[in-house]
């Protein structure tokens, strides 16, 4: 666990986790939005029927505005504990957020907030109510006007209906939504409903599982809808909360990393890439491929290349013959075919790509061309070490 940014804005200072775990811990995320901040806070302090149930993690990406100071007044004014973590800005890094909010708790239970959203005064209690094993409840927004969001105040939220505040047309769009969820879990889709993480709920146990969110999206978007395709891989079903409660976003300006249309943002080519592992290779803890199970070929003390990648992965678990695995390697020259049930099916090419047949080269999630006999051992190991960093 990597905490050493994170302070709790209770009486002591700690690196650490919560010494006490609640039923539900609510996990805001922020940056640089103090008064949005103030009124999710707000919101929260106003929940119903959760008494002593929940923690509260103000997750930071980096504010420069006072943010701290003001979680550390916010967290002497009431009675549940809040704690904040924050780390140096550097871009987008929303996955990054996440995670290192859910290294601070050790509640059993994880909503994930987004700090522009504020929350109905049943919100809380209603995850509480609806969370069963093996599912991940997924929530929405309805976005409020700008006309609307301006006359919000935090002194005021606690006799403030806020589900009426939402526009008619944004609670027909998000009964839309839930049939839809509906539809699609009814016929166990393998991709919808997509996840939006500003408003979810997920067990710990199962967060842990996958590895939490994948740190290697930076930039805005996917990360959800990447976290959301592992989960189901670990066969968590994910169920829509739309029947039952859902956030108010306040509005503001568009992010300017945001693209109008998804399949424009930077993180895409990830996202779409063949070859993803259920457990991130970097999330709540960083997987080395020692961390990894491997699938070797039979054949891999054969060559040059084959002995070098043995030796890389020695102290890596390997998978027998014909078992499940990670990742599955095989190499040209050499023998092998895929065979196994794997996550990752990796091709490594001595010399031109030519040199492994066309109908391999498709089977494989990731190609790899490296040129053994005209490296030293050293730079051979160096370039393997960076495939094998970048696997899955």
């Amino acid at each position: 666990m990597n905490s050493k940014h994170a302070i709790q804005t209770t009486a002591a200072p700690t690196t650490g986790p919560a010494d006490t775990a609640r039923d539900i811990a609510l996990i805001v995320n922020t940056y640089q939005k103090p008064r949005h901040l103030g009124l999710v806070l707000a919101s929260i302090a106003a929940q119903t029927g959760v008494e002593g149930r929940f923690e509260v993690i103000v997750s930071d990406d980096g504010s420069t505005d006072g943010t701290a100071a003001f979680v550390r007044d916010f967290a002497a004014q009431v009675r549940f504990p809040v704690r904040l973590t924050s780390q140096p800005h550097d871009g987008f890094r929303l996955a990054r957020t996440r995670n290192a909010g859910a290294r601070l708790t050790a509640s059993d239970y994880l909503l994930f907030l987004d700090g522009d959203c504020i929350l109905p005064r049943d919100h809380v209690a209603a995850y509480l109510e609806r969370r069963r094993p093996g599912r991940a409840l997924l929530g929405y927004c309805a976005r409020l006007p700008e006309d609307t969001s301006a006359t919000l105040r935090e002194d005021t939220l606690v006799t403030t209906d806020l589900a009426a505040l939402a526009p008619i047309a944004e609670r027909r769009l998000l009964a839309k939504r839930f049939r839809k969820a509906w539809w699609h879990a009814a016929l166990r889709h393998p991709s919808k409903p997509r996840l939006a993480g500003g408003n979810c709920g997920i067990w710990r146990h199962d967060f842990e599982a996958v590895n939490g969110c994948d740190e290697r999206f930076v930039g805005w978007g996917q990360e959800d809808d990447d976290l959301g395709l592992r989960l189901r891989t670990v066969g968590v079903r994910l169920e829509s909360i739309l029947d039952r409660t859902w956030s108010l976003h306040v509005w503001h300006p568009v992010d300017t990393s945001a693209t109008p249309r998804w399949r424009d943002g930077v993180n895409v080519p990830y996202f779409l890439r063949r070859g993803r592992l259920t457990r991130c290779r970097r999330g709540l803890v960083e997987r080395p491929a020692s961390d990894l199970v491997w699938g070797l070929p039979a054949d891999v003390s054969d060559t040059p290349l084959g002995r070098s990648l043995f030796r890389l992965l020695a102290n890596a678990p390997q998978a027998a013959a014909g078992e499940p695995c990670e990742v599955e390697v095989l190499l040209r020259p050499g023998r092998g075919r895929f065979t196994r049930r794997s996550q990752c099916r990796l091709l490594i090419v001595d010399g031109a790509l030519e040199a492994a047949e066309a109908s391999l080269r498709r089977r494989a999630d990731q190609v790899h061309v490296v040129a053994a006999d005209h490296q030293s051992d050293a730079d051979l190991t160096e370039q393997l070490s960076k495939v094998l960093a970048g696997c899955g």
